[in-house]
């Protein structure tokens, strides 16, 4: 019987010397870097941080005055091009008729054809840049891509927004990892797709995980690899920077 219980205890002591725990992160594996595409002062901010949104909802406004001066311009030279190609056309079938009567030469007309045909051409122009100025308001609302929290926000109203500058970070919460850290003298014992025992005890939250990924650490000095791995929060409220524990058994060869 001691014998027994001797065998047992060695066998289970053999399983924890091949387990270890690591301490990890909640990540999200889709967090976005919200930004404009036009320069202009920030009319409204409709979000906050730790909002949550929907794709498509309106994030910020851009104020569109500058845009709609450029549109007057636009339309107001539109509008002469426009009549000045009716009096063209005008002038030009006066012209053929008075062709046809030998009151003025064939050259005269053609002048005239080629001059409605370079005004038709400034009018298509000018409809070119209303269509693309029309195009740029869509730009003045940014819409959220996706579902998710926003986690930061760079912006308020009255400030300028410039392009390129991040002013939210939106996170999404349905598709979450976990990131830790391993010992590089443990990396033969690991592989991608083996599953691990994950535990958030904030939440008392336990469940099943796997590698999804595992990549060499960019600060060389830690000598370790970042894990990343992936798991079903269910219905649980898990979000991105919660304090997890992964419990990791070393060299499974199935």
């Amino acid at each position: 019987m001691i014998k027994i219980l001797l065998t047992t205890i060695i066998f289970c002591l053999n399983l924890l010397a091949n387990q270890i725990e690591l301490s990890g992160t909640v990540i999200s594996d889709n967090e976005k870097i919200i930004t404009s595409r036009n320069m202009g002062y920030i009319k409204e901010v409709y979000v906050s941080e730790g909002s949550s949104v929907k794709k498509g909802d309106i994030l910020y406004e851009i104020d569109s005055s500058n845009m709609d001066s450029n549109k007057k311009e636009i339309l107001l030279n539109l509008e002469i091009l426009q009549n000045q190609t009716k009096n063209i056309e005008l002038n030009l079938g006066r012209y053929k008729r008075l062709e046809a009567q030998d009151l003025v030469s064939k050259y005269e007309v053609e002048q005239l054809e080629l001059n409605l045909l370079n005004s038709k051409n400034m009018v298509n122009i000018a409809n070119t840049k209303l269509k693309e100025i029309n195009l740029q308001y869509d730009y003045l609302k940014i819409k959220a891509p996706n579902d998710g929290l926003i986690i930061k926000k760079s912006i308020k109203v009255g400030e300028m927004a410039m392009p390129s500058i991040p002013a939210l970070i939106l996170t999404d919460l349905s598709t979450l990892l976990i990131k830790t850290d391993i010992s590089e003298s443990n990396i033969n014992d690991i592989k991608i797709g083996q599953k691990v025992n994950i535990e958030i005890s904030s939440q008392n939250f336990k469940t099943q995980g796997k590698i999804e990924a595992i990549i060499p650490n960019t600060n060389g000095l830690t000598h370790s690899f970042v894990l990343k791995i992936s798991f079903d929060k269910k219905d649980f409220n898990i979000y991105p920077g919660m304090y997890s524990k992964v419990f990791l058994d070393l060299d499974i060869k199935d």
